[in-house]
């Protein structure tokens, strides 16, 4: 089993390149039973998408 950090590393790593096949499984089923790291997730997705939009000009 993949561990809380492992997966924090693992969707850093996810914004710069493609994981794995392997990866990107074991990734899910850590999420789907992590609550800590589902909510990590979903705030990098919050941070990410408010960079872009910050980025292009966009209103936020």
């Amino acid at each position: 089993m993949m561990s809380c950090k492992q997966a924090t590393e693992l969707m850093s790593q996810e914004q710069d390149r493609q994981l794995t096949f392997f990866e990107r499984i074991n990734l899910r089923i850590h999420v789907l039973i992590c609550d800590a790291c589902n909510n990590y997730r979903q705030q990098m997705s919050v941070l990410r998408d408010a960079c872009k939009r910050f980025g292009s000009g966009g209103t936020p």
